[in-house]
């Protein structure tokens, strides 16, 4: 016994040390305070002379601890130093299953490993946060080699890393040094590695994800983006019509100025700009009308005369019907359709003339910027990312990421640090859509759980306009459901304020290193559950590689002090010194 309690004022207690009682290594340790045959738990908060203030945690009931203070204790109950053998009880699990938990790392305060069930930590989404230089990158890589290191290692995990800086190759591309059946797969956006480039297929690009990789701002836009893909599928299934199909397309866009009884000059106009920029070889501005005892050219019908009529309109309506199709001939797509981004551009092209846009400016601008926008990424060295040699559905090519040739890897990198923060964000929203689409439609649902760990996450998962373009925000969504479907997703970053709310909030674990930005720990306060500012002071002064741990996998907050990784992330500041007088 180390003394009694003197006064209770909530749920805090002010315990009298006996005589003779070293208060000094008190502090943040754990006291057992026996009232009423009933163990309640507190920790030491300050100590002012004889006088211990502890703030009331939890009870022991049936030799196992739970969190949450209901009873209090009487005044002059016996209070005792709780001990070591049973500090784990609180902050680390109590028997150490090598198949069913993970070693997190030391607790500082009292000498004692962490252990976390994996379960309650990795089966639900989960943010470790913290300032530039507090040990994020290597917490991570030294979290997942404690798991990899195991007696007996996680063979059938999924883990999909996408690494900002590319940072994680180096910390991971030896697993399978540690047991054969361990592998790691890196892919880069580095375009001079042509064997590990990151390749996704155009032809699985939705309308969704062509919003997203077109920048769309307006949910109309989603009306051309689903003709060109509409149109996409129908010319490569039909090689041979595809000049019937564009014809047809023309032809009916045409036949609608034609017919559309404005001024002859107007008509005239329009025809001439749709020729000049939309036209095959057979329909073009040069195109030769044949009647008999002369032959003239399609620009020579479009002449007004001295009436200010189209004096061969009828000949032009009559020679434009000859294109236009019966709707029946179009209905054949071939399942197997593979196209590129260069066609998928020429699509939008006839998509902006099928859809009839061109009647009105305000429409045909509105459209006509994806269509420009689609026409730069065919044409610029982002189209290598969407070229790939072979067909594949989205579930092969899921298969083919994670379990190539059948053989499992157990963490695939996605190294997106060669492009533009504005793609490489839509980049990952696609990727992080195509798995939780996966996972929510297969038939055993949650039986092959796959983590999506992103790196400097406040780039990708923020509070943007998705919700009003697609009606929902594919981040947002996984966090909301899909724990259930085995779709984990995992946030680092460094500025927590710029994550989207509802994704944060819907983190259940959270492991945070020093954070001392002032917007980060008001915004860490506000949104995340059951915070306290007791964490919140904590998170100000931590060292490096020390971190915070709360949540649904712990009982309560613990101070964690992770091992160095071994090998390391390549996320060391620059050496400047080194680099300043090399030729010394």
């Amino acid at each position: 016994m180390i003394g009694k309690v003197l006064e209770i004022d909530n749920e805090t207690i002010n315990v009298i040390l006996d005589d003779g009682i070293n208060q000094g290594n008190l502090v943040n340790q754990y006291l057992i305070i026996n009232s009423a045959n009933k163990l309640l738990v507190g920790e030491v908060i300050n100590i002012k002379g004889k006088n211990i203030n502890a703030k009331l945690i939890g009870e022991i009931i049936d030799n196992e601890f739970v969190f949450g203070v209901i009873n209090r204790p009487n005044v002059d109950s016996k209070v005792y130093l709780m001990a070591k053998d049973k500090i784990p009880l609180i902050i680390s699990v109590t028997q150490f299953d090598d198949s069913k938990d993970f070693y997190l790392g030391m607790n500082p305060v009292h000498d004692i490993p962490i252990g976390v069930n994996i379960n309650k930590f990795f089966s639900q989404h989960y943010s470790i946060l913290g300032s530039t230089g507090s040990g994020k990158s290597c917490g991570v890589a030294r979290i997942f080699q404690n798991i990899f290191y195991k007696k007996v290692p996680p063979l059938d995990m999924h883990l999909c890393i996408f690494d900002a800086y590319g940072e994680y190759n180096k910390a991971f591309s030896g697993l399978s040094n540690l047991n054969p059946n361990l592998h790691f797969k890196a892919y880069s956006t580095n375009l001079e590695n042509q064997d590990s480039l990151i390749r996704l297929p155009a032809w699985l690009l939705s309308v969704d994800d062509l919003a997203l990789l077109l920048e769309a701002d307006k949910p109309s836009q989603l009306l051309i983006i689903e003709k060109a893909l509409s149109l996409v599928r129908l010319f490569k299934s039909n090689s041979e019509q595809v000049e019937a199909y564009k014809n047809d397309i023309i032809a009916r866009a045409i036949l609608d100025v034609l017919l559309s009884g404005r001024p002859a000059s107007q008509i005239r106009d329009q025809v001439f700009s749709v020729l000049s920029v939309y036209r095959t070889n057979e329909l073009n501005l040069d195109t030769l009308i044949y009647q008999p005892g002369y032959t003239r050219n399609l620009k020579q019908c479009l002449l007004i005369d001295k009436t200010g009529k189209i004096t061969e309109m009828e000949l032009l309506i009559a020679f434009f019907n000859q294109f236009v199709l019966e709707d029946t001939r179009r209905d054949t797509i071939d399942e197997y359709v593979t196209y590129n981004l260069m066609d998928l551009d020429d699509a939008f092209n006839f998509a902006l003339v099928s859809e009839g846009v061109l009647k009105s400016d305000h429409v045909y601008d509105e459209y006509n910027t994806l269509r420009v926008r689609i026409h730069a990424l065919a044409n610029g060295d982002y189209h290598h990312y969407f070229e790939f040699d072979h067909y594949v559905d989205r579930d092969t090519y899921i298969k083919e990421l994670l379990m190539p040739n059948g053989v499992n890897i157990q963490i695939v990198n996605f190294n997106i640090n060669y492009v533009d923060d504005r793609f490489a964000k839509n980049l990952v929203k696609i990727y992080s859509k195509m798995f939780f689409d996966y996972e929510k439609e297969l038939k055993d649902r949650g039986t092959f759980p796959i983590h999506l760990l992103l790196e400097e996450a406040h780039r990708y998962v923020q509070n943007d306009n998705d919700v009003n373009v697609l009606g929902y925000n594919i981040f947002d969504r996984i966090t909301k459901e899909g724990r259930k479907y085995g779709l984990i997703l995992g946030l680092i970053s460094q500025r927590p304020s710029e994550l989207s709310e509802t994704c944060i909030s819907q983190c259940a674990n959270f492991i945070i290193f020093k954070t001392t930005h002032y917007r980060d720990t008001e915004y860490i306060r506000k949104i995340i559950p059951n915070i306290t500012e007791d964490i919140v002071k904590q998170l100000k002064i931590l060292q490096p590689g020390n971190c915070l741990a709360f949540g649904s996998a712990f009982k309560v907050p613990v101070l964690v002090r992770l091992d160095m990784p071994d090998p390391s992330p390549n996320s060391d500041s620059v050496d400047v010194s080194s680099e300043w007088f090399s030729r010394v």
